[in-house]
């Protein structure tokens, strides 16, 4: 007699991306990681932990749950995938790609209303599947806001009822052109080394200033710095979503694209976009044609603060007077493990005081798309890490990372605290006497 569908599922994962045996397996249910997790810090459910999770994939894996239960659901999207648990966890248990797989396996056997299919299609894949498309937009968004559209939507509440309110309310003031992978370089007179940026979907559009702040401060520090053609988004928003072969597509068009220029370090100024690229290995693992190279170009990926650091830095010579606090983004501290990078850079800029926050490391509540989604949760982890920025007493907060940064500016103004949010390549850039001016407002 034939297995219906319903059937086979309800007998644990199938499929593709079915989440990795040998990983779930590592949990040995210490609980360590549920002080470190901001879903369990704020609802206290022993389900809203990494642990809690951990033994909802089992149970599905073993046929005691059914994949299709809302509990199942809700668990997998309701997490932030943080890594916090990762940076803690006794067992190594690599978490990220196990919520992942999980989530991969709901889009393949969960139906989804007509409306659903069609959003996430218009707003994220066809947006992030080709960087052409997202310059387009966003060269559209620059026009909007200079013609003052804007605040006439907003003064009307055009925007509230087409519920684009939160989206636009993020959105920081675009200040400069996107930057065209292949158009524009930054060549050192004395090069002692080369390196090629990873340009990116949203910081090549809304953050381009910081792209270009990186190629300056490169060149200053004796490394010529190109931007190869053909890349595209590193895919991170697709794995997220369990959008596998989206995600998987995108890593062979940068993979293709980056190989050209040998073996340039690949530095990355987005630290969602640097955790992705560095487990491209991991996601081409099964693709007998890109396995190795994926392997081989995730080895060359490095955040700008990481490679920084391993220089002798140029001294910079510019004074940048005040008081700023780190927040950190989380799959730059979790998932990358870099933590004492960026607080060594800015101990090296003239004039600039550096104290530390309250819960530095602990999500902001961007977590990609999920300041969107799940607006609420977002919103009470963005007032809490405002309550520590106020509390730093800091003139203003330094973080690396696009989604974190419209998420801690959202949520400054949404609780009257004037506090600028810079990205800390462009505190270096000024650093070395390039333009004093903060982040997009």
């Amino acid at each position: 007699m034939a297995i219906s569908l319903t059937e086979l599922v309800r007998n644990g994962f199938s499929g593709e991306d079915v989440p990795d045996d040998d990983l779930l397996r590592g949990c040995v249910h210490c609980g360590m990681c549920l002080p470190t997790c901001p879903t369990y810090r704020l609802t206290g459910q022993e389900a809203s932990s990494p642990r809690g999770r951990l033994w909802l994939m089992n149970a599905v894996a073993d046929g005691r749950l059914d994949l299709l239960d809302p509990e199942f659901d809700e668990q997998m999207y309701q997490c932030l995938n943080c890594r916090a648990c990762e940076a803690v966890c006794p067992s190594g248990v690599h978490y990220g790609p196990l919520v992942e797989a999980s989530r991969a396996q709901l889009e393949q056997h969960r139906p989804r209303p007509l409306w659903q299919r069609v959003g996430r299609k218009v707003g994220l894949d066809f947006p992030f599947s080709r960087v052409g498309r997202m310059r387009g937009m966003v060269n559209l968004l620059r026009v909007y806001q200079a013609i003052g559209l804007s605040s006439l939507l907003r003064r009307t509440h055009v925007l509230k009822v087409m519920r684009l309110e939160t989206l636009e309310a993020m959105l920081p003031t675009i200040a400069e052109r996107p930057l065209v992978p292949g158009k524009e370089s930054w060549p050192a007179a004395d090069a002692t080394g080369t390196a090629s940026l990873f340009n990116g979907c949203v910081m090549s559009t809304v953050f381009s200033n910081v792209n270009r702040a990186t190629g300056r401060v490169l060149a200053h520090n004796h490394v010529s710095t190109a931007v190869p053609a053909g890349q595209q988004c590193c895919g991170a928003l697709h794995v997220h979503s369990g959008m596998m072969n989206g995600a998987r597509r995108l890593a062979r068009q940068n993979i293709d694209a980056f190989e050209g220029d040998g073996r340039s370090p690949i530095i990355v100024t987005a630290a969602g976009c640097g955790a992705a690229l560095k487990e491209y290995g991991f996601l081409l693992k099964d693709d007998p044609e890109y396995a190795e190279r994926a392997r081989r170009f995730s080895e060359r990926v490095q955040d700008i603060s990481e490679y920084l650091a391993t220089l002798d830095l140029t001294p910079p010579t510019h004074p940048v007077e005040g008081t700023v606090t780190y927040q950190e983004p989380c799959h730059l501290a979790h998932a990358q493990r870099i933590t004492t990078q960026p607080r060594k850079l800015l101990a090296q800029v003239p004039g600039l005081e550096l104290v530390e926050m309250r819960e530095s490391s602990l999500c902001c509540g961007s977590a990609g798309i999920y300041n969107i989604i799940r607006k609420d949760m977002a919103d009470d982890l963005g007032d809490r890490k405002v309550g520590h920025i106020v509390d730093s007493g800091a003139a203003s907060v330094i973080t690396a990372n696009p989604g974190c940064h419209m998420q801690l500016r959202t949520s400054l103004r949404r609780n009257g605290v004037d506090v600028p949010v810079r990205h800390i390549v462009e505190i270096l850039d000024e650093a070395y006497g390039g333009p004093a001016v903060g982040s997009p407002d």
